[in-house]
């Protein structure tokens, strides 16, 4: 099976669209699936990494914006028209056949899908905003709570809906690390405290959470770690502050053993997107900041049954001093929203 991958990363974007694509591509893969990709070079992109795990990517040069028209809310993520993309797409399709064309980007709706129609056999989206039209076959969309009437009006009556938290695309080191995290929660402690405000942070949120910090009540010998992603623009900031700070701090960059950290970590802080999948699969409270307007509904809902806190950053040092009143029921609240075999039921529905 030939399935290609339109998707893309860059400083506005962030790196999650890509992130959660190649966790559902090498379960393809190891399944016997032939991947690629095809992704703008924006700035930021995550090429390179795609082409790291083994995949071939299809590159789309960085064009002038002037051709975007604004019909969509994130319009301007695309970097061109729906039209010109479709262009340049078909020019790599047509040279293959794709079983599966999947399309993960907000800046895409049945416009472009249209346009395509004749190089694809089947098309896949995958989406969190429910704002917009598509003529698809299949589409993903891994928000807790989603219902199948905010999509019915908007896409095909054949279309199958995979929706909820239990779809999550999380890499397999999730679920391996599951038990071992939600055991060590059974006994709540506040040792090690974890901040990942997404791959780019472009707002530096994690700097004002830094400064906020120091005026709570958190033990002076507290384990703090900041991870943050290669293509984060505010990374010398970040370490000077961390230098003037009174606890241990230790920054990291483009982990690939998140699993394990938060596995190991009591607390977190972090922003409301597709990481806050694999916080829920291992358990791990969580005070969650917005930090882009398409995560709002995420953090909404994980708050409103319980399964993370959602705060500002200049309300974070109430929460964070009375967290061992309400971590044990915001962690196991956490571990019922997914199990971290999200792909693997996803890919059934592609074979």
């Amino acid at each position: 099976m030939r399935v290609v991958f339109r998707v893309d990363a860059s400083l506005q974007i962030g790196t999650g669209h890509v992130r959660r694509c190649l966790t559902l591509a090498k379960a393809l893969k190891e399944n016997g699936s032939t991947v690629d990709f095809i992704c703008r070079k924006h700035v930021g992109n995550l090429i390179n990494k795609i082409r790291s795990t083994g995949f071939n990517v299809f590159e789309l040069e960085l064009l002038s914006e002037d051709s975007i028209n604004n019909k969509l809310f994130h319009s301007q993520w695309l970097g061109t028209s729906q039209e010109q993309d479709a262009i340049e797409c078909a020019g790599i399709l047509k040279l293959m056949e794709v079983d599966w064309l999947i399309v993960d980007h907000y800046g895409i709706d049945e416009d472009w899908q249209q346009l395509l129609e004749e190089y694809y056999n089947k098309l896949m989206v995958i989406d969190d905003l429910a704002d917009r039209k598509h003529k698809c076959d299949i589409l993903l969309d891994q928000t807790h709570g989603r219902q199948d009437q905010e999509y019915r009006s908007i896409v095909p009556k054949s279309c199958g809906l995979l929706l909820g938290s239990h779809y999550a695309l999380l890499r397999p080191e999730f679920a391996k690390w599951r038990q071992y995290s939600l055991e060590r929660r059974k006994r709540p402690e506040l040792n090690h405290l974890l901040i990942n405000m997404g791959g780019i942070d472009l707002e530096n949120f994690t700097l004002r959470i830094l400064n906020e910090i120091t005026s709570s009540n958190l033990p002076s010998d507290i384990v703090i770690t900041v991870v943050l992603g290669n293509n984060s623009p505010h990374q010398d900031c970040i370490r000077a502050k961390v230098a003037t700070m009174p606890f241990k701090i230790e920054v990291k960059y483009d982990v690939d053993n998140m699993a394990e950290i938060m596995a190991n970590s009591d607390l977190a802080i972090g922003a409301g997107g597709a990481t806050s999948w694999e916080r829920c699969c291992l358990g791990l409270a969580t005070i969650q900041i917005i930090t882009a307007h398409n995560q709002q509904l995420i953090a909404k809902n994980l708050h409103k049954v319980n399964a993370a806190k959602l705060s500002k950053v200049n309300s974070l040092s109430k929460l964070l001093n009375t967290a061992k009143q309400w971590m044990l029921d915001v962690s196991g609240n956490a571990s019922k929203i997914c199990n971290g075999t999200g792909a693997s039921i996803v890919i059934k529905y592609l074979q």
